[in-house]
């Protein structure tokens, strides 16, 4: 079993990669064969496995064999716990920067006459 906080490590890892986050779009229209995610980038065979790969251990995507074709589906319930995470720290910005808000828009005390 995947604690909570290492899978929030691999699911924040794999979609601090660009390609990886492009993979993932792609995979919201629908399940692909690896050749058709690999086409989009310049990049050989083993590096978009490996990008593959990372996005399996955050387990944001599943593979599927059919005899040689492996078609990659998205599974994006990890992303479900990173915003959950990332919903706990909204509440506390959003009240530090309504805070920031009111003070700005607070009348600026009067200063006395200077001597």
């Amino acid at each position: 079993m995947v604690k909570y906080a290492d899978a929030l490590d691999h699911t924040f890892a794999a979609l601090a990669d660009p390609t990886r986050r492009a993979i993932l779009h792609r995979l919201t229209q629908g399940a692909a064969p690896m050749g058709e995610l690999a086409k989009p980038f310049r990049m050989t065979w083993p590096a978009i496995t490996k990008h593959v790969k990372a996005l399996e251990r955050a387990r944001l995507v599943r593979r599927e064999r059919d005899g040689r074709v492996q078609r990659i589906h998205l599974a994006a319930k990890p992303m479900q716990a990173a915003r959950s995470w990332i919903d706990d720290y909204r509440g506390f910005w959003e009240q530090r920067l309504d805070a920031l808000d009111r003070h700005l828009q607070s009348p600026a005390p009067r200063e006395g006459p200077r001597r």
